[in-house]
């Protein structure tokens, strides 16, 4: 049994010998679990979340790929929407800060 200590900000350092046995690296996730006898840590795959994630990206394309443009000839590249897109968050941030 390995001994751990709560370090600042509630951290903890999982062992080597944990680690190891886990197969755990820098980056990985653990689920936190509260059981009868203590705390329970479960390695997790993030893969599910990040698949999701694809299908929605791909359900949006999907729906954007029909939208009709009103206004030909206003087509702008796909950077300058996003650039577009950037400035207005900054602006609402800005003013909601000054409010």
């Amino acid at each position: 049994m390995s001994l751990m200590r709560v370090r600042a900000a509630a951290q903890l350092t999982l062992p080597a010998d944990v680690r190891t046995a886990l197969k755990i690296k820098e980056g990985d996730y653990l689920e936190a679990e509260i059981v009868k006898e203590g705390v329970l840590l479960k390695p997790v795959s993030v893969v599910a979340r990040n698949r999701r994630r694809q299908q929605a990206w791909k359900r949006i394309e999907k729906v954007t790929s029909r939208v009709k443009d009103l206004k030909p000839g206003m087509h702008k590249s796909g950077q300058e929407e996003e650039e577009w897109i950037a400035d207005q968050v900054v602006k609402s941030r800005r003013r909601r800060k000054h409010a």
